[in-house]
This record gives C-alpha cells, sequence and structure tokens, in this order.
C-alpha cells in the first residue's frame, strides 16, 4: 500500500467557477481580436472615382472667419486648389494657411490622389483642415 495515490477533491463551486472565468477569458481575447484586427472593408478610393470637371467649392471655417476652397478639377484629376474671402486679418491669424496650399498646389500634379498629399509637420494640423475641405468640394464633382 505504498503507491502513494493522492485523493483530490473538487468542489463543485470551484469547478463552475473556473469555467466562468476561462468562458470570460476567452471571450475578451476574442473581442480585442474582433477590435483590433485591420479591417477589410473596401473604400472607394478617390482615385478610382470620376469627376465632372469644373470648379467646385466647400466652406471652410477658421475662427469666426468664413473662407470658401475652390477646387479646380479638369481630366478626372484635381488640378488646382484656391482659397476665396482670404484677407490680411486671416492671413495675419492664420500664418500657415497660405503655405500649406501653396504645397498642396505644387504635390498636386505628382499625385494620384488627394490622400497621397504629404505634409511637413510644422503644419498637418493646417493641411489636414485643407484637405478635408478639398475633400468635401470633390463629393460635389463625382459622377
Amino acid at each position: 500500500m505504498s503507491a502513494k495515490t493522492k485523493i483530490v477533491v473538487f468542489k463543485a463551486k470551484e469547478l463552475i467557477y473556473t469555467g466562468i472565468f476561462v468562458l470570460l477569458g476567452i471571450l475578451l481575447i476574442l473581442l480585442l481580436i474582433f477590435m483590433f484586427a485591420p479591417s477589410k472593408e473596401h473604400k472607394k478610393s478617390t482615385e478610382t472615382m470620376e469627376y465632372i470637371e469644373g470648379v467646385y467649392s466647400s466652406p471652410l471655417t477658421l475662427g469666426e472667419n468664413e473662407l470658401e476652397v475652390e477646387v479646380t478639377v479638369k481630366d478626372n484629376k484635381v488640378n488646382h486648389v484656391a482659397l476665396k474671402h482670404l484677407d490680411k486679418s486671416v492671413k495675419t491669424m492664420y500664418p500657415l494657411i497660405e503655405p500649406a496650399l501653396g504645397e498642396i498646389n505644387k504635390q498636386l500634379p505628382k499625385v494620384k490622389s488627394v490622400d497621397d498629399i504629404q505634409f511637413n509637420d510644422e503644419s498637418q494640423y493646417t493641411n489636414t483642415i485643407l484637405k478635408q475641405s478639398i475633400k468635401n468640394a470633390l463629393k460635389q464633382a463625382q459622377k
């Protein structure tokens, strides 16, 4: 009788709690995987969209000033972007707006889509606002 047998006694309550915690752990892991896994959504990119040629505008509010972003579309591509109602007070209060617009216009012939425009770090917020206004104007130009 020296077999050294051990008898392990589990209480039903402990087994139930362990099972519940294991299921909750698995559920949490699955939830995290589904939340942070890259989505396979296909967004219609602006390079495959077709635009009607013309000049389109979108409002842009900077503080209390209302500007208008004018986008010129030619040959199914954004050709030029300009700001209307840009006066000296807006230029003074937002000094990066004109250089950012110039940089966007310089990159337009080189890029396929508005989304491909690269920003420098010092005027990223200004460029993001302008880029969003350009996209809003392009929604009017879609066929």
